[in-house]
């Protein structure tokens, strides 16, 4: 069975997804330990979430990448996952999928949410041929993220880095096993994806 080119994939239970995040440790350290986002965390500015732990290891260069040190896996109600996607709007325009590009534009504006395909990445952060899903957050879904959809924040920078570890000592196998096991996530129906 072939991988379909857009499709979620993510640590997921009946009532919760896990997403990923990468922040510096003044923010990353407070947030895992008291189990919610600190005051120094904007809600006014735009957050990308991501359900693919291997593109966030992409993203944030297995926490090497400065401000991004810290590596959370934000455990998010289904309810609050399923809202934003609803609520959310293609990052770029698609021909056909969009009227114009001013009706996509006033969209983009208007929506909460942004929703962005890149490429999923291997173990050694290559891209592989189908993507994944980048989910922005901004205005009341960023704030209802924070406030109402966070079940749990857990640090897995030392998974990160072990994981890593192992990739760059060359073994693949134990590399893989130890992933968070990501499966299919049926997104709702007005989830917007490319044609």
């Amino acid at each position: 069975m072939s991988t379909p080119r857009y499709g979620i994939r993510a640590r997921h239970t009946d009532t919760t997804v896990t997403v990923y995040q990468a922040y510096r440790p003044e923010i990353g350290l407070p947030a895992a330990r008291d189990n919610r986002f600190p005051p120094a965390w904007k809600r006014d500015r735009m957050t990308w979430i991501k359900p693919s732990f291997l593109w966030m290891m992409y993203r944030c260069g297995w926490a090497l990448k400065e401000g991004q040190e810290t590596v959370l896996a934000v455990e998010i109600t289904r309810e609050g996952f399923a809202w934003a996607l609803e609520h959310a709007e293609l990052s770029h325009y698609v021909r056909g999928l969009h009227p114009d590009r001013a009706a996509w534009s006033r969209s983009l504006r208007r929506a909460p949410a942004r929703v962005q395909w890149d490429p999923e990445r291997d173990l050694r952060l290559n891209p592989l041929p189908y993507r994944s899903l980048q989910l922005g957050l901004s205005g009341e879904a960023s704030a209802r993220y924070a406030d109402e959809w966070t079940v749990s924040v857990t640090d897995v920078t030392p998974l990160a880095r072990e994981i890593h570890h192992l990739v760059r000592a060359g073994d693949l196998d134990a590399a893989s096993a130890l992933l968070p096991r990501e499966t299919p996530y049926a997104a709702p129906d007005g989830a917007p994806r490319p044609a």
